[in-house]
């Protein structure tokens, strides 16, 4: 049956953002065999140093509930520190070779499929990456004993939703107009150094005073005590659970909207 333009311009506005994501799927199949892995090698290397090897240099309790294991500590956040690495490879290469090295973004625009929908595309394309990253991780996690609970599943959507939370990234990633090395900045000074300061590889509590408000602030501690609760907790009140969660989908929306705006902004001008 042939579609008349007017036909195929409305099934391209209604289900654009669909297709932004199935081309970002198709784009990277070249990569197939390096994600995956990247995605298996990651957990067992990284559980395996941390939960295996450091944690025989380790004695007492790591955490506020006694009888946890230093495996279990740490896991929940090294998968958090999985799936913000996944978003932020995405939101700030991904958005900029879009926009710029391969200007795909600049095609999609010119057709039916609107800016923002070009965003939305991509942050459900991460949103998949994230989703397939975790899910292996965690049932490496499981394979490694890290997990006793079923509740333990829920570090899956912990992990995501921290990734998620560095949309802002994104943001600043569509204002970018030269390369100048502001990536490699961005990882060294920002990216890297939060596993330090979030409570990931040892509790929060063990920074001094003045430097603990990093990790407060950082969506990878969030995430990162998300997850733990689900792995053995509950270890506090419900109330700050609800702040990690509050807290990681505001600068999540908050970032996704204002990369709508700044991609919208750049394609349009």
């Amino acid at each position: 049956m042939t579609v008349s333009p007017l036909e195929f311009s409305a099934k391209s506005r209604r289900w654009g953002a669909w297709y932004v994501t199935e081309h970002k799927i198709r784009q990277m199949r070249g990569f197939a065999g390096t994600l995956i892995a990247t995605a298996i090698g990651t957990p067992i290397l990284y559980l395996f140093a941390f939960g295996i090897g450091l944690a025989t240099l380790i004695s007492g309790n790591v955490g506020p509930v006694a009888g946890v294991t230093y495996l279990e500590f740490v896991a929940p956040a090294l998968l958090a520190s999985a799936a913000v690495l996944v978003a932020v490879e995405e939101y700030t290469f991904g958005i900029l070779l879009g926009l710029k090295w391969n200007a795909t973004y600049v095609g999609m625009n010119a057709s039916p499929i609107t800016a923002r929908q070009i965003v939305d595309g991509t942050m459900l394309f991460v949103v998949l990456r994230m989703f397939v990253s975790t899910t292996i991780y965690y049932l490496i996690m499981v394979a490694f004993g890290a997990v006793d609970s079923a509740w333990g599943l829920l570090t899956i959507p912990a992990g995501m939703l921290g990734g998620f939370a560095f949309a802002p990234v994104a943001a600043y990633a569509a204002t970018i107009e030269e390369d100048r090395g502001q990536f490699a900045i961005l990882q060294r000074v920002v990216i890297l150094p939060l596993t330090l300061f979030s409570g990931t590889v040892f509790p929060l509590t063990q920074l001094p005073v003045f430097l603990q408000w990093i990790g407060w602030v950082s969506p990878l501690w969030h995430a990162s005590e998300l997850g733990r609760q689900f792995v053995y907790g509950p270890t506090e009140p419900i109330w700050l659970t609800v702040i990690h969660v509050v807290y990681l989908a505001v600068l999540g929306v908050i970032g996704w909207q204002l990369c709508a705006r700044n991609v919208a902004r750049r394609l349009n001008k």
